[in-house]
């Protein structure tokens, strides 16, 4: 019912976008710490394994670790399926015996891509191959390689939710986009980035150095 992608730059930005035939994917499925990590739970979805996976790799361990701690012994792992992701770079996935439908999942540089319910095995590796010569910022690149996945197949069904979050050095995601329920969720995202790029920064600069902040003219100067 989900593919996404999680990715880092090399800047210390950690990124996600995701996308799926059920609503809000991304409340439940997307899960980044600054300077620790990204993880997405998806299929049979359970939102408690992105923290576990984040406070693992906090304590120390790498993906690979990180994986093996959460998922070794646990009830029903069978079902899931998740990805991990480091500041540096460096991934891990697992999909379990009990997935549905047709999955994929691939470590690529400096990101990771999983999928299950797949209209084609091959949508995670077009999102790895469509995120490394992607232009922009993070948030660009990711968006790149979500539509990357549409266009190889996407879901078995119709896409209905998109999610695109990023955090970097503050405390809280400096992007946190979601199309909850549209037609054409992906489409309705690269509307929103578009949109929000130009002002990120500048929410940032309100939160830290209020006094430093531009306005939009917007009543209460949110």
């Amino acid at each position: 019912m989900t593919f996404s992608i999680a990715g880092t730059d090399g800047s210390g930005a950690l990124g996600i976008a995701i996308a799926s035939s059920s609503p809000a994917v991304a409340a439940r499925c997307a899960h980044l710490r600054p300077g620790v990590g990204a993880a997405c739970s998806q299929n049979v979805t359970d939102p408690r394994l992105g923290p576990l996976l984040l406070d693992a790799m906090a304590a120390g361990q790498k993906p690979g670790a990180a994986l093996a701690s959460v998922t070794a012994g646990r009830g029903d792992i069978g079902f899931r399926q998740l990805t991990v992701l480091s500041p540096y770079g460096d991934s891990a996935h697992h999909t379990g015996e009990s997935a549905l439908g047709v999955t994929g999942a691939v470590s690529g540089s400096s990101c990771v891509a999983a999928g299950n319910l797949l209209a084609d095995p091959g949508v995670p590796a077009a999102m790895v191959a469509a995120f490394a010569p992607a232009a922009g910022d993070l948030e660009s690149r990711l968006l790149a390689a979500l539509e990357a996945g549409l266009s190889a197949g996407g879901e078995a069904g119709p896409v209905r939710s998109a999610g695109l979050v990023v955090v970097r050095e503050v405390a809280w995601p400096e992007t946190d986009l979601r199309v909850d329920w549209h037609d054409a969720p992906i489409a309705a995202m690269r509307d929103l980035v578009e949109l929000w790029l130009p002002q990120r920064d500048d929410y940032v600069t309100r939160a830290l150095r209020p006094g430093a902040a531009p306005s939009y003219g917007v009543p209460g100067n949110e």
